[in-house]
């Protein structure tokens, strides 16, 4: 049996020097305003296995109002939620994830994203897919006041 799932996540940015994306920081003129660590693309995931299996979603979870979230590491979240997948009987065939922002530029981090991505995930690099584009200086996010993602998986009863 297939099941897909699909999870957005956005966040502003705020005073800071790098935002965490993928799991690894880039170098930023800003930082990200999250209760968390504020990693969209991680998020974003998140929310797609879980929706995937109708199991809610991260904010569920892992609520912002529990201090024990306060600037954890989404990776941390990502191996927690893929230990629900793996425990409801299902494994990721692939993830397909986008980040909208006009900057910082995303290509020079795609294969460290991925390969980070993969390594939570105990997957291979293949099945996990990263792309970006901008939002052509449109809305908040062409203003650069915010970045986000969007993520897609395909998962697969074992």
């Amino acid at each position: 049996m297939l099941r897909i799932g699909q999870g957005l996540d956005v966040h502003a940015f705020t005073e800071g020097s790098f935002v965490t994306l993928g799991g690894i920081q880039i170098a930023h003129t800003q930082g990200i305003l999250a209760h968390s660590d504020g990693d969209v693309l991680l998020h974003a995931l998140c929310d797609a296995l879980l929706g995937a299996l109708a199991l809610g979603d991260i904010g569920q979870h892992f609520p912002d109002t529990d201090e024990r979230f306060a600037g954890v590491d989404s990776k941390i979240l990502l191996k927690n939620v893929y230990e629900l997948i793996k425990k409801n009987g299902y494994q990721l065939l692939n993830a397909d994830m986008t980040v909208i922002c006009e900057a910082p530029k995303i290509a020079p981090h795609n294969a460290a994203m991925r390969e980070c991505i993969a390594d939570v995930l105990g997957v291979e690099i293949n099945q996990i897919s990263i792309k970006a584009t901008t939002n052509e200086k449109m809305g908040y996010l062409g203003r650069g006041e915010g970045i986000f993602a969007s993520a897609v998986v395909l998962l697969q009863a074992v």
